[in-house]
């Protein structure tokens, strides 16, 4: 594995848990908090809920280590392999939510994989 394909996977895993991750907790904490509607200071004290911080700081290192990600893989190869967010996503909100998931998502879910073993075949960067 070069240099480049090890960094690559390494920004890739860290995209996509800090964005799973991230949107998991904004999810909970925004649950507890209730819908703000469209007070700006429903808004203020829901940011300051534990869980939706959390949320917000992990959605930031998420766009953070995306922008690094972009700054040398591929747009066409970087995005396809982050979506594996989305798996993990429905997973999480199968589990920890206790949602419902229906076959049709589960199959598009699994189409999802499909297009990620096909992308990452090829090298990060054709430049």
């Amino acid at each position: 594995m070069t240099a480049l394909q090890f960094k690559t996977r390494l920004f890739t895993a860290i995209v996509v848990i800090t964005n799973v991750l991230g949107n998991a907790f904004m999810k909970y904490g925004m649950a507890r908090v209730g819908d703000p509607g469209v007070s700006p200071l429903l808004y203020l004290k829901a940011i300051f809920n534990p869980a939706v911080s959390a949320g917000v700081v992990l959605l930031i290192l998420w766009m953070l280590s995306r922008m690094t990600l972009l700054s040398w893989a591929d747009l066409s190869y970087a995005l396809p392999l982050t979506s594996a967010g989305y798996i993990l996503q429905a997973v999480v909100a199968r589990f920890w939510f206790d949602e419902q998931i229906s076959r049709a998502r589960w199959a598009g879910t699994l189409l999802i994989v499909g297009g990620i073993a096909l992308v990452n075949v090829t090298k990060p960067r054709t430049t």
